[in-house]
């Protein structure tokens, strides 16, 4: 008789903890030693829970998100579901988990990655600061800190809490949420409004400086903001392009804008609008870089300003614009002017490094009409004055859009509510068609 002898196959440890994974799992083991097996199949109590990957927010602050707990019993799905919370909050992208079940139960980590956020505005809300506002939404939604995602759960939870606040003052509002871009500087922002509800009318405005208090072009545009109900967005737009101009004249290049404060009386609000203008400068001259296509003592002519004369803001700014169509009238039309401005506190003095970056030379390629009669383009080519390959002349093109077009259909029966226009640009040949579209 032969006897065969049976070696059992060797199993690695990994390979055995993951047996144990599976097989726990599969509702055939225990959580822990001494306990009883799990009611239900594929399930197993959490041992550890941790989120890593934020550098804004620490894993016990993330956690909750998750809507799990240490020594809650859970299933794959449940962990599924809380990596669908975070990814559906809107504050983390790139949600990943691994999970590990042991003889003590389950550990799982999530990894997430943090979400570009836009600040938060709140535009009607003249009964409370910024500061208080924050904090109300903090104690409600306490992983907010000021901004917010551009999509997500999380901007309902903040609404839901402003509406909240509202009603502490027996106000009841609908809370919305829109991203926007902010009319003065362009940057995005979640803007927070309250609608439903009659906001109240602005009775005065108090400047915290005297120039702008008593300033006769401020005074005319006033009622831009008095008697209309109360938006900070439109105090913000009215002090960038009312009183900052006025400052920027008289030289005042770091005047600064607080936030505004409203005291609401009734169905009125007294908003008081702090200014910090800064010292007035002087001009102190300037450097030109990067131009090749127009000398920097022809540049200088178009800023015309004097060293040590008033450093006039507005000026400044229509220089700039100057020079910009100086070199787009030669058909550098991708000309970028970036005009850095050095303070001198000490002697109240400025001057600017300005770096010109031309970009490519264009050339004039085809001028494609459509929507207009045979007669009409008849017309409108004798009146286009930029010939094929010569110099892209961009204020001539401006001006055929200003006047030519009218003057071109003077006397036909033709008559079109709006110009399609789009300029086809080659940057790698150098060229630009033009195509304009009659309807």
């Amino acid at each position: 008789m032969t006897y065969v002898r049976f070696t059992p196959p060797r199993v690695s440890f990994a390979r055995f903890a993951i047996l144990i994974f599976l097989f726990a799992l599969a509702g055939g083991w225990p959580a822990a030693l001494g306990q009883q097996p799990q009611q239900n199949s594929g399930s197993a109590r959490i041992q550890t829970l941790s989120v890593t990957g934020s550098t804004k927010y620490q894993s016990d602050q993330i956690v909750p998100v998750t809507g799990l707990h240490v020594g809650q019993v859970v299933t794959r799905q449940d962990i599924q579901n809380g990596a669908n919370a975070l990814s559906e909050l809107g504050l983390f992208s790139n949600v990943r988990y691994d999970f590990f079940t042991g003889m003590l139960g389950v550990q799982i980590k999530y990894e997430v990655a943090d979400a570009p956020t836009v600040p938060a505005f709140f535009d009607d809300f003249p009964w409370f600061t910024d500061a208080q506002l924050i904090a109300f939404i903090k104690s409600s939604v306490p992983l907010f800190d000021g901004t917010a995602p551009k999509g997500g759960k999380i901007l309902d939870q903040i609404s839901n809490a402003l509406e909240e606040d509202l009603q502490s003052r027996t106000i009841t509002a609908d809370v919305s949420h829109e991203l926007t871009a902010l009319p003065w500087n362009e940057q995005e922002v979640m803007a927070f409004r309250a609608g439903g509800y009659t906001m109240p009318a602005v009775q005065n405005i108090q400047f915290g400086d005297s120039l702008a208090s008593s300033d006769r072009a401020i005074a005319d545009r006033i009622g831009d903001l008095v008697g209309k109900p109360y938006s900070r967005m439109a105090i913000a737009t009215f002090e960038f392009e009312q009183v900052r101009p006025v400052y920027l004249d008289h030289a005042f290049l770091e005047v600064k804008f607080g936030d505004p404060v409203g005291q609401v009386s009734g169905n009125k609000v007294t908003i008081r609008a702090p200014i910090t203008p800064g010292p007035a400068f002087t001009w102190n001259g300037l450097t030109w870089e990067g131009n090749r296509a127009i000398p920097g003592m022809q540049l200088n002519t178009l800023v015309n300003l004097v060293p040590g004369t008033s450093a006039n803001g507005m000026q400044i700014q229509g220089a700039w614009e100057k020079v910009r169509a100086a070199f787009e009238k030669l058909g550098y039309l991708d000309v970028t002017v970036d005009a850095v401005p050095h303070f001198d506190d000490a002697t109240r003095q400025v001057s600017y490094d300005v770096q010109i970056t031309e970009g490519p030379q264009y050339h004039m390629g085809k001028l494609v009409l459509s929507g207009v009669s045979m007669e009409g383009e008849r017309r409108l080519r004798e009146a286009w004055k930029i010939q094929p390959g010569a110099v892209f002349d961009d204020s001539a093109y401006q001006e055929f859009l200003d006047t030519g077009i009218k003057h071109a259909f003077a006397g036909l029966p033709f008559h079109y509510q709006t110009i399609q226009r789009y300029l086809d640009k080659h940057p790698d040949q150098g060229e630009i068609n033009v195509m304009l579209n009659f309807e």
